[in-house]
Order: C-alpha cells, then structure tokens, then sequence
C-alpha cells in the first residue's frame, strides 16, 4: 500500500506517547511488541476525542482544548513517568573508544590521558570498552607481516583497570563515513593491488570503485599476493589469537566483533558519503564488479534465464526516493519476477560471505564470542519496498522477512547479533524527516525478534551520539522490553563513543545515572 494510501490509527507506542501509526496490511510478520509502559515522553501529546462523549466530569476536561473536525484536540503538556529498572537484568555497559587511539605506526595515543579517562569509567562501574583493530595499522606494509604493538599497550592498561574488552576485527578503512575523524586506509600493499586489479572492490553501476573493503566477489578468488580474502582474512584473526593468548586466557577478552563490510557492518556499501549519497536516499546496489557480475551470470544460467544477468536498469541513483523508480515504487519491478531473482541473489552473497569468514572466526576463536554488526537502515521502512534496506543487501520488503536468514547463519555459529538505532524515537524521525517514512523503532523490533527466535544473544550500539535522558530512556525500553512474557533482553549495550563530550560533568552524570538503570540498580532521581 502507497504511504499516501496508508490508515492513520491513533494508538499507544511501544514507549507509551501517543502517536500517529500507521496500518498497512502487508507487514505481518508476527513481530512481537511490548505493552505500553509508564514511560518517560517528550514535548505535547495530542489526543483526539469525540466532542459530544467529553462529559463534564472527565478528567481532560480544564485541559487546553481545541475542536478540529468536531473533535476535541487535548493538549496534554509535561511527562510520563519514567519506568524503574531496579530489580531487572543486569545489562553489561562498555564504551567504544576513539577511532585514532591508536596511529597508523601501531603507537598508543596518549596514553596518560586513556588511562583518566578509564579511570573515571570504572569509577562508575562501566564493564569494558570496545577497540577497533585496523586491518590498515596492523598489516599496513606487507602480507602477514602483523604490528600488535599498540594494541598490547592499550589491552595491558585495560586489564590492570580490571576492566573487559570487546574487540573489532575491522578489515575496512576509516574515514569519509558519519562521525569518522581519522582517516585509516586499507593496508598499503592491498591498494596497490587495488590500482592494476580495481575490480577488487565494490562497483556501482556508474564504474565507481569504493575503497572502503574489499568485494565479496574475491572471498574465494587469490588475488592477493596468492591468498583468497577469507584466507587474509584468517591470517589475520589467528596472528591475533596468538599474540594475544594471555588476554583470552585471563578472560580480558570478553567478545571478538568480525568487520563484514563497510564500517564493519554486515551490509554492501549502498550509501557512501564520498559518491554524493545523502540522507535518505535510497542508495545504489553495488555489485558491477566483474567478479560479483560472474556470480550474477552462473545464477541466472542456472535459473534457464541467463538474460537476468544484469542489474536493475530503473532502480534510480544515490538519492532517489522510492516512488520516483520503476523499481522500488509500489508495485515496481522489485516485486516481479526478475526482481525477486535480482534480490535474492544479492541478499543471498551478503549471507554467504558472512557464512564464511564466521566459519573461519569460530575456528580462529575457539571458546570465545563471536559477533557480527548488522546495520540499522531504517529510512524507507515504511514504504512497501524498502527500498534503502533492499540495496544494503537486507531482502526485506514489507512481504518477507528479511533477517530470519541472516538471524539463522548467525545462529550456524554461536555468533551474537549486534545491531545500531536503538536510540532512535520514530515520532523524532517523522519530525525531522517526514519524506523519509522512517520507523527505526518497528526495524529494531523486527530485527531484535528474527535474532531472538532462534535463540541468539542480541547486543546493541546507539547509531549517533546520545547524551540526553530521552535517548538514554529509548535504550532502556529496547534493552529490557516491558511485560515481556519470556524476559528477553539484551546481552550487552556499547556506547558510541568515549569523547570529551561524553566527560562533560552534565554528560558523565547523566550517563552514569544510564548505567546504573542497565545493571537492574535504583535511582533517586526518577520523573514520576
């Protein structure tokens, strides 16, 4: 159903606000939403009545009140109460750390000034931190020729604090995306590779190359310096499992994330900043490499169509909205049969590639968890198509589900689900953005069940800065759904990102007080 189409209900939301939802009959998918809770709302909320039902003694009665199409508008100003997490699970809290902590010559950047900066979080009992470990640094030069040095520095400091470790295997570079401050390249000898063999790297349509990681197309393919991808890949995680023995041995090491994409995510990189996509375009599918597009032609052979060996001709550009396509509008060719081949196929390699360097990470880490991130693409959500999800490679229209596969390869390997956005509010993002149809709150709900019916553990990272009470009250309700009748609930929370914003007095407090609600303890200080 078109959004222009769409049946505006009024109800009460997962947090509890009122607000405008709406129905469309094609996403059933049996997504499990928790009770309306007494919950902590911002800003007015607005209620329709009937006129002739609002009886003298009704309690909206002496509020301030409009008539709009015989209706009483009910202006209810101030706040919910908030909900007290005393007495429930004990979620653990880690802190990412600066991209740049460590340089590109392996050095631990200020090291006096981490070791405050820890201190001041294990003062208010924080469980760990969270470090990337850049492909780029660590085997900049050349092949399997690995530089930990940093890195053993800042894990030393991080063990005498007591505190855990949650570490990034980030085979992507660093720089040009939201938030980046350093730039990271992909190893030295990989790019130079890349410039006789550009093919090694994620196409649009257009010919663009993206640096960012490498193709999955080359997963199998020895073409580096006669290694396949996923065997650097596992080179690279096994050199770190040996190097840093002790730290798994002692239980320091607490979690290892595998990069899967651009900036570690699970996703092809549909929307990057750096080919002019803005926010909420719907992005490009990335699969003109020659090796990807050799995948594409032994799929369509097989399927006795070897004419669909080709992408979309009508999927538009970067910033493209939906309707504006012939295929992601409603009932556009994305529904089709070729469309449904095309999309298949492509969701398919993004599985697959997971599928393999997972197998190889469980090998690598024996008796350790494994994660991986999957990105939270919530603009389009509420379109039939979504399409912005369909070119990150996530086969998620509003008829399918598209995480239930990606939830079961997960769960193949013991792995853990991270996933982003769960700070996001919907009604913000209406607010905000209102083309982009937006529902981070119905994607993380989806996502967080396809990882929950199969019985994973499910971690979670905010998706922008977070430094006030509403985000921090978005992440709580995510993390310990209400009256959830199995008690689900996250298995970790990172936050993004140590900054000297985060150590503003005001922050820190504030996140403090964010803390203590994630280990189940009481504070004084609740709006009721």
């Amino acid at each position: 159903m078109a959004a222009s189409q769409a049946m505006p209900l009024r109800g009460v939301s997962p947090s509890g606000a009122f607000r405008s939802l709406e129905c469309r009959p094609c996403r059933l998918k049996g997504v499990y939403t928790p009770a309306s809770t007494p919950y902590e709302s911002r800003g007015r909320m607005v209620v329709m009545v009937d006129r002739d039902r609002t009886a003298e003694n009704s309690p909206l009665v002496g509020s301030s009140m409009d008539t709009v199409d015989d209706k009483q508008v009910v202006d209810i100003t101030g706040r919910l109460p908030e909900r007290d997490f005393a007495g429930t699970p004990y979620v653990p809290v880690y802190v990412m750390l600066p991209l740049g902590v460590v340089n590109m010559k392996c050095e631990l950047v200020d090291p006096d000034g981490l070791l405050k900066q820890l201190r001041l979080l294990k003062s208010i009992n924080v469980d760990g931190v969270m470090v990337d470990c850049w492909w780029g640094i660590v085997e900049a030069h050349a092949p399997q020729e690995y530089n930990w040095s940093g890195y053993k520095r800042l894990f030393q400091i991080v063990r005498e604090l007591k505190l855990k470790l949650q570490v990034v295997m980030s085979f992507h570079e660093c720089g040009g995306n939201v938030g980046d401050d350093v730039c990271i390249p992909l190893p030295h000898w990989v790019a130079e590779i890349g410039r006789t063999n550009p093919d090694m790297f994620f196409t649009d349509k257009e010919g663009r190359r993206n640096p960012e990681c490498l193709t999955w197309g080359i997963d199998k393919e020895r073409i580096l310096r006669g290694r396949t991808a996923v065997e650097v890949y596992f080179d690279y995680m096994r050199s770190f499992r040996v190097e840093f023995d002790e730290f798994f041995e002692d239980g320091v090491i607490s979690e290892i994330e595998i990069g899967l994409g651009p900036c570690g995510e699970l996703r092809y990189p549909s929307y990057p900043v750096k080919h002019g996509w803005r926010y909420p375009g719907i992005g490009e599918f990335q699969c003109y490499d020659q090796y990807l597009m050799k995948s594409l032609r032994r799929a369509a052979e097989a399927r006795g169509h070897s004419f669909w060996a080709r992408g979309p001709d009508n999927a538009g550009n970067y910033n493209s909205r939906p309707h504006e396509t012939g295929f992601f509008c409603d009932g556009g060719d994305y529904d089709g049969y070729y469309g449904r081949f095309f999309l298949g196929w492509y969701s398919q390699v993004l599985v697959d590639h997971a599928d393999r360097v997972l197998s190889l990470s469980k090998l690598a880490f024996e008796g350790t968890r494994i994660a991986a991130k999957v990105s939270g693409i919530h603009w389009w959500y509420k379109t039939a198509s979504h399409a912005a999800e369909l070119t990150a490679g996530f086969y998620n229209p509003c008829n399918r589900d598209g995480y239930s596969s990606i939830a079961a390869m997960l769960k193949k390997h013991d792995a853990a689900l991270n996933f982003t956005c769960v700070e996001l509010r919907t009604l913000d993002q209406h607010e905000d953005f209102p083309e982009a149809l937006a529902d981070p709150e119905g994607l993380v709900w989806q996502v967080l069940n396809a990882a929950w019916d199969v019985s994973i553990p499910v971690a979670s990272e905010n998706a922008l800065p977070c430094h006030d009470r509403d985000g921090y009250n978005k992440i709580l309700e995510n993390a310990k759904p209400f009256n959830d009748p199995d008690g689900r609930h996250l298995s970790a929370f990172t936050y993004l990102r140590l900054s000297p914003v985060l150590m503003e007095r005001r922050n820190f407090l504030e996140f403090e007080r964010f803390v203590k609600r994630m280990h189940g303890e009481a504070v004084l200080d609740l709006q009721t």
